[in-house]
């Protein structure tokens, strides 16, 4: 059964190959966006990309606002939920490490495009779940065992910040 460094560790490791969580934060419903962890760390904060004119872009124009996230794995084995805090941070430093051809794909002039916004998510804590494959609850089941009892093994509430 895992622990939940172990499901901490398997969200960041997933994070980083399956990358659209929906993000919304006071201002702005949820919606698709890329989440980029900074690759010289194996933690958070988040960051995305997004534009000046968007929800997102607008919300956090005015100052930090509080946060919230979800996130399902593509082969849904780890599912996510987190909160915190979402500020713009356009720290040039970081756009550097962070863009890539798709981000470059959205900003016709680049990294000093006037719409480019870098928000970054100060994520507190979050609930992450591990799969409780409903074909195997409902072979447990057939066979006498509790598939709840399992499932409370296969949860965690971690705190994401360092």
């Amino acid at each position: 059964m895992p622990t939940p460094a172990d499901l901490e560790t398997a969200f960041w490791r997933n994070l980083r190959r399956d990358m659209t969580v929906m993000l919304s934060c006071d201002g702005a419903p949820p919606r698709p966006m890329t989440a980029q962890v900074s690759p010289d760390r194996d933690t958070g904060p988040l960051w995305f990309f997004t534009a000046t004119d968007t929800d997102i872009g607008e919300a956090v124009a005015s100052g930090p606002k509080p946060a919230v996230f979800t996130y399902e794995s593509k082969g849904h084995d780890v599912f996510a939920s987190g909160s915190g805090t979402l500020t713009k941070d356009m720290d040039r430093a970081m756009i550097d490490k962070l863009w890539n051809p798709f981000v470059a794909a959205w900003y016709e002039q680049g990294k000093d495009d006037p719409k480019l916004c870098l928000v970054r998510m100060d994520a507190t804590d979050a609930q992450i779940w591990e799969n409780g494959n409903s074909l195997v609850a409902g072979l447990k089941l057939l066979f006498g065992s509790d598939p709840k009892k399992d499932f409370e093994d296969q949860t965690a509430h971690v705190a994401l910040n360092d």
